[in-house]
């Protein structure tokens, strides 16, 4: 049987409001409606994996390594990483770079996420810089790379997922090694005992089951890490273009965007009577600015508040009333700003991989 539809029942009994994705590997993300909440809860926090959910013995007994290029190689048990270590707990974002991937055309490689991969928790671990203190970086330190004991569906003997973080972002105070989500033990669903928080970075590079961290020398190349996996080509390309693996970079960003997350898809209102819209605005390194609505095709624009984030790598409410005098259909659409000028475009640049679609959000409906 498939390892696929083994895990099914597990996931339809801990998150039965998901859809899941018609793929070897368990994939799944809630509708939007799901995503109203300042803080996703668990259940609705959509799933990403690139091979099978790997067997998980009791959490005090995993072990967490990390060697290569430092003075002090050193182990720990999850109980010694909370006894050694401050906890700290940061608010994320965490979003698949493929998020609104369906959105693209022509159609383009990998999984087709609606807009679902993305949800804002509470991430509670030990700082990832406090660990690489205690080993001791060595000069020649340049990238992290991580480990873990998913394998690949096609071929069990290769790695799933192995990406890493530029030293830099590893130093960095939001950058964590997670064993809580939301108050809660990190569940197995979402990388438990032990998962990489890289706040700002694309969801790849937040690897689950984390067991090994291996200081490198260089750009780590781990299992989907080169050629064109979660990297962006640096030139802008066109469908049917040949690609050139030497002018596409590793994400490490995120674009700003917004979701409208009430009212939904196919709404109905009254003419002439106020409605609710809200939702929430994000970005990756950089901060948020301003949030803007239209009713009228993108011909006019109103500026709509935005409240104060949770932290500072946290999603920021906007909500607002609107009133539509004229009966027939509407189309609601939502686009961020963030403190460097850059905005959301009606239609996102297209690339190979259909990554970063952070394309103005539009819900239909209709007044009446």
């Amino acid at each position: 049987m498939p390892r696929r539809l083994i895990e099914l029942p597990l996931l339809r009994r801990l998150k039965p409001g998901l859809y899941v994705h018609d793929e070897e590997a368990l994939n799944a993300e809630p509708a939007i409606g799901l995503l109203d909440t300042p803080i996703t809860p668990v259940d609705a926090f959509f799933i990403r994996n690139n091979g099978a959910l790997p067997e998980i013995a009791a959490p005090e007994a995993w072990t967490l390594t990390l060697n290569g290029e430092v003075e002090r190689p050193t182990t720990w048990t999850l109980p010694e990483l909370q006894q050694e270590f401050e906890t700290v707990t940061v608010t994320a974002v965490l979003e698949c770079a493929g998020n609104g991937r369906v959105q693209f055309s022509p159609v383009t490689d990998g999984l087709q996420w609606r807009l679902g991969a993305v949800g804002c928790a509470r991430w509670t671990g030990v700082r990832l810089k406090d660990l690489l203190a205690h080993a001791g970086l060595l000069p020649r330190a340049v990238y992290t790379a991580h480990y873990s004991p998913d394998r690949s569906i096609k071929d069990e003997t290769k790695d799933a997922l192995s990406r890493g973080l530029p030293i830099a972002k590893a130093m960095s105070d939001e950058t964590l090694v997670a064993f809580a989500m939301n108050d809660e033990p990190l569940p197995r669903l979402h990388g438990g005992p032990l998962r990489i928080v890289a706040p700002g970075f694309p969801g790849s590079a937040w690897q689950k089951w984390l067991d090994r961290i291996t200081i490198r020398s260089c750009e780590h190349d781990g299992e989907k890490m080169r050629g064109t996996d979660y990297r962006m080509p640096v030139v802008p390309m066109r469908p049917g273009e040949a690609i050139d693996e030497g002018l596409f970079a590793v994400l490490t960003d995120m674009p700003v965007k917004s979701l409208v997350t009430a009212p939904l898809e196919s709404f109905t209102v009254a003419a002439g009577t106020p409605f609710a819209v809200r939702g929430f605005a994000w970005s990756g390194a950089v901060a948020i600015a301003a949030m803007e609505l239209s009713s009228d095709g993108g011909k006019t624009w109103c500026d709509v508040a935005l409240e104060p984030a949770e932290g500072a790598f946290a999603w920021r409410r906007f909500q607002t009333m609107l009133t539509i005098a004229v009966a027939g259909p509407v189309t609601i659409m939502a686009r961020a700003r963030d403190v460097e000028g850059r905005v959301q475009p009606l239609e996102a640049p297209w690339n190979p991989r259909g990554y970063c679609n952070n394309q103005v959000h539009r819900v239909a409906g209709m007044v009446h």
